[in-house]
């Protein structure tokens, strides 16, 4: 018996990064794994046949989280193709950072929306199923960003932050119905995101564990959390940091 068999888990931003790590970890677990890509197309049609060649009912959608519509379609889509929506992971993230000082409202509203908005409209897609099976698993992927602020990131730690406060609430709203909802905070992740960063080593020296994470040990702390195992856990925030914020 694995961890999630017979759930049908719905990913958001999957085609690379932790996303994907999380695919892959909850098809491993005995997931049926339906995700969305929007940019990277190649990435996200890869990862779909990946899936499938190793006998996951998996399928990808091309979809923009940060539009409502779209997510209202999304959902729609997969409650037609896997009959059901038991976890939903919202992981769709972007950066444009810059000092606040220069920083464009454009900047500002494209990562609020794609951070911040699309975990709305997803949980908000989600939410008339899971209350119908009165049960439910709904993760969002936030940051220690979030928690502590970081210079020259004014917008992705507002949008992080506002994923942490969203969490909370939405775990109050919907506990007397047996839906769950939980943010995961990773810190210095190795991934294309964060090989950008041009203060790589000075985040790394405040790390006690002295490395940067996996985006499988994000993935593991999801699977945990999508799981019958964490059935008396919601609204909460775990940290997958090695120790960055303590």
């Amino acid at each position: 018996m694995k961890l999630l068999d017979n759930k049908v888990a719905l990913i958001t931003g999957a085609s690379k990064g932790i996303g994907r790590a999380i695919a892959k970890e909850f098809a491993k677990q005995g997931a049926k794994v339906a995700f969305t890509y929007l940019s990277s197309v190649e990435k996200g049609q890869a990862l779909e046949a990946e899936l499938q060649a190793e006998g996951v009912f998996a399928k990808g959608y091309r979809s923009d989280a940060s539009d409502y519509k779209q997510a209202e379609e999304l959902v729609n889509q997969v409650l037609q193709d896997f009959g059901t929506v038991d976890i939903l992971v919202n992981n769709a993230g972007i950066t444009q950072d810059g000092l606040l000082l220069r920083m464009t409202e454009e900047q500002w509203d494209k990562v609020i929306n794609v951070n911040l908005k699309s975990v709305f409209n997803l949980t908000k897609a989600v939410l008339k199923p899971m209350m119908k099976a009165k049960n439910g698993s709904i993760i969002n992927i936030t940051s220690v960003v979030g928690i502590r602020g970081n210079a020259g990131q004014a917008n992705y730690a507002s949008s992080k932050a506002g994923i942490i406060g969203f969490t909370k609430s939405v775990a109050l709203e919907l506990g007397s119905r047996n839906i769950r909802s939980n943010a995961v905070a990773p810190g210095f992740i190795e991934t294309e995101m964060t090989q950008e960063l041009a203060n790589k080593e000075e985040w790394l020296n405040q790390i006690p564990l002295k490395r940067g994470g996996k985006a499988e040990e994000v993935a593991q702390v999801c699977v945990f959390l999508a799981s019958d195992m964490a059935s008396y856990i919601t609204g909460q925030v775990i940290q997958v940091d090695g120790g960055m914020l303590t």
